[in-house]
């Protein structure tokens, strides 16, 4: 696994080695819960730009990635973060969910900034510019680890508003994951139409019988 600062070494030699300047990095955050959307970022950083403490979304503190946020939307030559909502999760899966957002962030950037080569967290997407998909990429290449932060805070921001008209399922807590509170909760309440992804266990499973609440 790259340590911190070699995310940005990482980034540099695929410069070197694939003659490029302008890398775009893009990852999600909200794959795997239980409610909300997908949270899909793209980001290109200046060539200069070096930030050690640029890492893995999910290794930083909720602080960190705050300060990072900021900071990150402040120097970017472009980026761009789109949520990808219930119904098409439900409609096309959480896979192509994913990279229709991630498709959608790179037409956003590309108005803004050339992009020479692509860095993806394990995702091909329908495009001509090069791109290299590399497993755990939020913790090998900068601009990917990047991209992670911009999608998490996005995401972590929109469940703590969610919490705000749904205080019974603890959102601001457990962001839609299946904890055991949140499980909990279903059982009590049911699930939230809109909220809810109907085409995951086990809210697939409780279509039937247990009552269903509106969002408005």
């Amino acid at each position: 696994m790259t340590a911190k600062g070699g995310l940005f070494l990482f980034d540099q030699k695929v410069r070197e080695e694939k003659g490029v300047s302008y890398i775009a990095g893009f990852d999600e955050a909200g794959r795997g819960p239980l409610a909300g959307p997908v949270a899909t970022a793209g980001v290109v950083l200046p060539l200069t730009y070096h930030n050690d403490k640029i890492n893995d979304s999910k290794k930083l503190t909720d602080k960190e990635r705050r300060t990072l946020f900021d900071e990150i939307k402040k120097v970017a030559l472009a980026y761009f973060v789109e949520l990808v909502d219930v119904e098409i999760i439900d409609r096309i899966n959480i896979l192509e969910a994913d990279r229709l957002g991630m498709e959608k962030c790179l037409r956003k950037i590309l108005l803004k900034t050339r992009v020479d080569y692509i860095i993806t967290d394990y995702m091909a997407l329908h495009t001509t510019i090069p791109l290299l998909s590399i497993p755990k990429g939020d913790a090998t290449s900068a601009c990917v680890a990047a991209a992670s932060i911009l999608a998490k805070v996005t995401r972590d921001d929109y469940m703590i508003e969610l919490d705000k008209k749904y205080p019974e399922y603890g959102f601001a807590k457990n962001k839609g994951y299946g904890t055991k509170a949140h499980l909990a909760a279903l059982e009590e309440h049911g699930y939230i139409e809109g909220i809810h992804r109907a085409s995951f266990e086990p809210i697939k499973s409780m279509s039937h019988g247990i009552q269903q609440l509106k969002l408005f």
